[in-house]
């Protein structure tokens, strides 16, 4: 079962900006902007708040709507509830489409009700979702669409729900563990660019007036004092040019983001954690596809973005080349360089059983606990780490500021 044969053929519909004017419920004039998909539902949304329409005027089309991950992943909660609850499937979008938001969450009520009017015209769920693939990758289609074929949505939205909120919960903690280590480390930095550009100076008018040789560390702090001052703009404004630059070749470079994802895997700390957590998602997404009923084959249609790392996503289309060939699995994962031998092994395994589905996910599991047991480790090892750069900075610059006053008073 391939996604790629049932896409959607009917463009999507652009929805309208509407200015409207109108009187409330107590007879004071309201007005303001709304999103439509056309004068009637307009409307219709401005009758249910009780309000009487003076005025609507048609301000051209309104721009596509943009919705996080976390809407998404409650979408998916959300629905899989009501689902189960026995609701059927378009008066259940149509009830998370009026749910109430504000701020940056008003975009997913939109697409909701862009999904309930496409049910509702004959489209299937699957083809529908296809129409937003900024909010609904090919790995969550794919799997709708089988939950569609097998009778088993509910089961499905909810295993979708499960996996989307275990892998925010990893990002969220590899976001805390390297928080506030890079924080103290960019205040380290911040202070000591602060001293070497205002403080240092001052002791170099005191140290004029010795008239004798200072030591090695205070002339190396007084040199890199003099750099800092006439060099840091100019550092700045070329680190700001250098960033800009590479994120520009980022994204306009697909073998320039491979070669980045590959030197970001082999970094000396977080590549091996990069490693084993890409290697998780990519071993749960397959395993996920075969547990649903999906062919092998057809799986990796659907597992080109599976880990947000492009060495990834290269090695899962150079694995699906291979087993059109005939190569096993196990064999075309090894031959990509980029799982690890913990994987790579019991999938061998388990294709002599028959029970790759099941071994891919406990194989994720696995990794996942990895994962966590890595970032609990490296969040111990940075405090530590920290204290001793941000003492090495500071201290090391107090220090050699005061050498020469402490030789000084020695001479005396």
């Amino acid at each position: 079962m391939s996604i790629t044969a049932q896409s959607p053929t009917r463009p999507v519909v652009a929805d309208l900006r509407f200015r409207w004017r109108g009187i409330d419920a107590d007879g004071t004039r309201q007005s303001g902007t709304l999103i439509a998909p056309d004068a009637s539902a307009a409307r219709a949304m401005l009758k249910r708040d009780n309000l009487f329409i003076v005025e609507l005027a048609t301000q051209g089309p309104a721009p596509r709507p943009k919705a996080r991950a976390a809407d998404v992943t409650l979408f998916t909660r959300q629905l899989s509830s009501l689902l189960r609850a026995g609701l059927p499937l378009a008066p259940a979008l149509e009830l998370l489409a009026q749910a109430p938001t504000q701020g940056r969450r008003q975009g997913m009520p939109r697409i909701v009700d862009t999904l309930a009017r496409d049910i509702t015209s004959g489209l299937r769920f699957s083809a529908a979702l296809q129409r937003h693939p900024a909010q609904f990758n090919a790995l969550y289609c794919q799997l709708v669409e089988v939950g569609e074929a097998a009778g088993a949505l509910v089961t499905v939205l909810g295993r979708l729900a499960d996996d989307r909120e275990r892998a925010a919960a990893q990002r969220a903690k590899v976001r805390a563990a390297l928080t506030y280590p890079v924080a103290i480390l960019l205040l380290a930095i911040a202070i000591t660019a602060a001293l070497l550009v205002w403080v240092v100076p001052t002791f170099k008018q005191i140290f004029d007036g010795f008239g004798a040789k200072l030591p090695a560390p205070t002339q190396f702090v007084l040199a890199l004092s003099a750099g800092a001052a006439r060099w840091s703009v100019p550092l700045v404004v070329l680190m700001i040019v250098i960033g800009s630059a590479v994120t520009f070749v980022l994204r306009r470079s697909a073998s320039a983001r491979i070669r980045f994802a590959h030197v970001s895997l082999n970094l000396p700390v977080a590549g091996p954690l990069l490693r084993t957590l890409c290697a998780a998602r990519w071993s749960r997404a397959l395993g996920t596809l075969l547990a649903a009923g999906t062919p092998l084959a057809d799986a990796f249609d659907s597992l080109s973005q599976a880990t947000g790392n492009a060495f990834f996503d290269r090695a899962t289309a150079s694995i699906a080349v291979r087993l059109r060939r005939g190569e096993r699995l196990a064999a075309a994962m090894h031959a990509a360089h980029c799982f690890p031998p913990e994987i790579v092994q019991p999938v061998a395994v388990a294709e002599e059983s028959g029970a790759l589905d099941s071994m891919l996910l406990d194989v994720a599991s696995l990794a996942d606990r990895q994962v966590d047991d890595r970032i609990g480790t490296l969040s111990s090892l940075c405090e530590p780490l920290v204290i001793v750069v941000l003492g090495t900075l500071v201290g090391g610059l107090v220090i050699a500021m005061y050498l020469p006053i402490i030789q000084l008073g020695n001479v005396v």
